[in-house]
């Protein structure tokens, strides 16, 4: 797997006393149109859940579509644009529904199905997961790589580099008239988190920080300064590498 800096030195925790619709024009496959073997629901009661794509689970979680858009497009686009992982952590459904151009209770019906998985299998969480350094994030988040809309991700970490929360502040071009350090610690104060990881995409593929991404961060670190919560890094993903933007936040 290709990254362009190792990032295998380990962050540094610091102690800190906090003071604070869319026209489509190529014709899609609709769920009448299946076999009634391989339709979401009907494969569902035949072959369990484990066997459904996450796109088919959401198109039996949406039953319907839009007039313009038949369900299991819907959520074929949903996923591919959002992303699995944030799908799953999102829980603003405003937010799910501009990015996604869907209607609000759309956004609604998807965010409620993975807060109640969340609520009863709190007790059966898996793993732990632990960032340390650049390149443990990237793995974490290297699925954004594939997005086709831009979005920026935080994850927030405990005093052990436990990752204790996951979250899309923003979907969009990433400005500093979008970006604002509250929406960024907001979360990091909420949660107790010490230290914080964003990364964002870029889907033309080009991994080279722009003007914009390093003037956000330079906003983010002196922010992070006052708050007394550490900004650990800023990753750029594409593909199947990334670029740490906080060692050149100053240039």
């Amino acid at each position: 797997m290709q990254s362009t800096l190792a990032g295998t030195s380990t962050y540094d925790l610091q102690e800190h006393d906090l003071v604070i619709g869319e026209h489509i024009d190529q014709y899609i496959l609709r769920v009448k149109d299946l076999p009634k073997e391989q339709k979401p629901r009907e494969k569902l009661q035949r072959l369990g859940p484990k066997n459904l794509s996450v796109a088919e689970l959401v198109a039996v979680l949406l039953g319907v579509g839009t007039r313009k858009e038949e369900v299991l497009a819907m959520s074929e686009r949903i996923v591919k644009e959002y992303g699995e992982k944030s799908i799953a952590s999102e829980s603003n459904p405003q937010k799910m529904a501009e990015a996604l151009d869907i209607p609000l209770a759309k956004a609604c019906q998807i965010i409620a199905a993975f807060e109640l998985g969340r609520r009863f299998f709190a007790n059966h969480a898996g793993k732990a997961v632990y960032v340390r350094n650049a390149e443990q994030a990237y793995q974490y988040l290297q699925a954004m790589g594939y997005s086709t809309k831009e979005q920026l991700r935080g994850l927030y970490l405990n005093s052990r580099y436990q990752v204790i929360h996951d979250e899309i502040i923003s979907v969009g071009s990433l400005t500093a008239n979008i970006v604002h350090p509250r929406e960024v610690f907001r979360p990091a104060i909420e949660h107790g988190a010490v230290a914080i990881i964003v990364a964002h995409n870029h889907p033309s593929g080009s991994l080279e920080p722009t003007a914009e991404d390093r003037a956000v961060t330079r906003q983010l670190l002196q922010a992070g300064k006052l708050l007394g919560i550490d900004l650990l890094d800023h990753l750029v993903i594409a593909d199947s590498a990334y670029t740490k933007i906080t060692e050149r936040a100053h240039e």
